[in-house]
């Protein structure tokens, strides 16, 4: 199961592309964004924190300093695996990341290097 943070309800978007290739392709997935309660009628939760069970990984899609604040939240939560999309990432968030064992990629897009090859998760 997975949580991507930063989801959109503008089809342009990468949120909006990330969360919606992964639903299309039958995976476990859901939508975070405090601007959003719903999205195309699929409930859209405000925090990693409100979820009603942990995902095994976050994938994020948002500003590096909105990142930040997430890894702390995966650290508190006891979620192991984040994706940071490009452009999500920063320095800062990486090391948290390493610091506390918690594995990290980045520098590489969802979408592209792992939603078409269909993963298992």
């Amino acid at each position: 199961m997975m949580a991507v943070v930063g989801v959109s309800a503008n089809k342009e978007k990468w949120g909006y592309k990330i969360y919606k290739g992964l639903k299309s392709s039958g995976y476990k997935v859901y939508a975070i964004n405090p601007k959003y309660d719903e999205i195309e009628g699929e409930k859209c939760y405000p925090n990693l924190k409100s979820l009603p069970e942990k995902p095994e990984l976050v994938i994020t899609v948002v500003p590096p300093k909105v990142t930040e604040k997430i890894v702390e939240e995966c650290k508190e939560l006891g979620i192991k695996r984040v994706w940071m999309q490009p452009g999500s990432e920063s320095e800062k968030a990486i090391k948290f990341c390493e610091e506390h064992g918690i594995n990290v990629t980045y520098n590489a897009c969802f979408l592209i290097d792992r939603l078409k090859q269909k993963p298992s998760l």
